[in-house]
């Protein structure tokens, strides 16, 4: 997604208590900068500009939330949201913070123990060269079990057919189980799971949303 820079973005960010600006910090150590570390953890990778971070933290005020963009613009707009969903600058279940969810490993390690990640249109990188960069190849699943709790889920969704039906492959052959599998959400969608802005612009085109729930055999 391609969006203009705004320039209120780092420095809201920087003066927000829920975005973290050196994650590195927190590796094996991010429950712990929850009110409740006790609680679920679940991660958003590539949450843009927020809109299913905002409703999905809202929603579950007993889950904490860790979301990660690599753009302030983005984790700009998505802190607002944020904010005025649950109607507080301080929401004590949901961060934020800025990084490159390829080397996701340099911020997140086995301390961590996340329940589940949820990762929403991501880039589909079509060209064979580039397939290494997918958020659901191969080599980023195995990164992701470092930090995942035994059983921990993984939900996707995309538009995108050829990156769905490979995707389904890399599940399968990084030692995850396909526990649910929808290839048109209008059609079967998931009660209470929040909508993205990328799923109601696609929607609302007649696109196909396909989906999958994958969970990591441990």
């Amino acid at each position: 997604m391609h969006i203009r820079p705004k320039p209120w973005a780092r420095p809201e960010l920087e003066a927000s208590p829920i975005f973290v600006p050196r994650p590195w910090e927190e590796k094996n150590h991010w429950r712990m900068r929850f009110a409740h570390p006790e609680r679920p953890l679940f991660g958003e990778f590539g949450c843009g500009k927020g809109q299913f971070m905002a409703q999905m933290a809202a929603a579950h005020p007993k889950t904490n939330f860790i979301a990660v963009d690599m753009i302030d613009t983005m984790l700009g707009m998505a802190r607002r949201k944020i904010t005025i969903a649950q109607n507080t600058e301080r929401p004590d279940n949901v961060l934020l913070t800025a990084w490159d969810v390829e080397r996701i490993d340099h911020i997140f390690g086995p301390g961590e123990h996340f329940d589940g990640l949820f990762i929403n249109f991501c880039n589909p990188w079509p060209k064979r060269q580039k397939h290494k960069k997918r958020l659901t190849h191969i080599r980023q699943l195995e990164k992701y079990k470092v930090f995942l709790a035994a059983q921990a889920v993984i939900h996707f969704k995309t538009d995108d057919d050829g990156l769905f039906e490979d995707s389904l492959g890399y599940f399968a052959a990084a030692g995850f189980a396909i526990a649910d599998i929808r290839r048109d959400l209008t059609a079967a969608p998931i009660e209470d799971y929040a909508v993205t802005e990328h799923e109601a612009m696609f929607s609302a085109r007649s696109i196909p949303i396909k989906y999958v729930r994958a969970v990591l055999k441990k």
